[in-house]
C-alpha cells in the first residue's frame, strides 16, 4: 500500500493547480497578500470545489490540515 506524500505540491495537486515548486511559488506570489480577516476559503480565486475542500480539510482536522494551514500563512503574509 502506498501513501500519499502531503505537502504543499501535493496539496495543489489536490486542488488540479500546476504543482511543481515554480508554479506553486508563483500562485503565492500572485495572490498575496489576502486581506486581513480573509479565511483562506474565501479568497475569490478558488473554484467551489477547492474552497470547500480547504475548508472542510480544516473543520474536520484532516491530514491535510498542516499543509494548509501553511498556505493561510503564506497566503496572508
Amino acid at each position: 500500500m502506498q501513501q500519499t506524500m502531503i505537502n504543499m505540491r501535493s496539496l495543489f495537486a489536490q486542488l488540479g493547480e500546476p504543482s511543481d515548486e515554480g508554479s506553486v511559488r508563483r500562485f503565492v506570489d500572485l495572490n498575496s497578500p489576502l486581506p486581513d480577516g480573509m479565511r483562506l476559503h474565501e479568497a475569490p480565486f478558488w473554484s467551489p470545489s477547492q474552497a470547500a475542500f480547504l475548508r472542510e480539510a480544516l473543520l474536520q482536522d484532516s491530514d491535510w490540515t498542516k499543509v494548509v494551514d501553511d498556505l493561510n500563512a503564506r497566503l496572508h503574509r
